[in-house]
């Protein structure tokens, strides 16, 4: 696996990916789907606030997933947000595993950031099983914490620091 920054020319993967994708994705995130929520999404992830990578299969360069770094805050906090998904073709294989583990250590290492947190819905599980694989540890609980498809939904709070990574 590796990492590539989205640009133009992945639109067009990118966008049958996610359409793909849509019924596995549903319960859980709502990823960009048109040209133009696929142009914001670059515009965003240039801002010095946000990191996007796809996740790329080494043989074929296919994307396998997406894993997003936002809300970057330096100074004393040096902490970030973090997002994913997988196309649903690609789920259950290890990419993610994989891919995480580089956005990590690139997270902790060139950003040089000092914690990450993912907030995941307690129902899940897979997303679950990526981040504690991966050394995240549960932090907490938010009730009524994001609201997707229309609805608050309850979080749990995961999170992992650069001591914990380099372990």
């Amino acid at each position: 696996m590796f990492l590539l920054a989205p640009t133009a020319r992945h639109r067009d993967e990118f966008l049958a990916l996610v359409r793909a994708s849509r019924r596995a994705l549903s319960p859980w995130v709502s990823p960009p789907a048109s040209r133009a929520a696929f142009a914001a999404y670059l515009r965003r992830a240039r801002r010095a606030t946000e990191r996007a990578f796809l996740v790329c299969r080494r043989d074929d360069r296919a994307i396998a997933g997406v894993i997003n770094v936002s809300q970057i805050f330096h100074g004393n906090f040096r902490s970030a947000y973090l997002g994913y998904y997988a196309g649903a073709r690609f789920m259950g294989q290890g990419y993610m595993s994989e891919g995480l583990r580089l956005v990590l250590r690139h997270a902790f290492g060139a950003l040089g950031l000092h914690r990450l947190e993912a907030n995941i819905q307690p129902t899940n599980r897979a997303s679950i099983r990526l981040v504690r694989r991966a050394g995240f540890r549960r932090e907490g609980f938010s009730p009524r914490y994001l609201k997707l498809f229309g609805r608050w939904r309850d979080h749990e709070r995961w999170a992992i620091t650069a001591e914990a990574f380099r372990r």
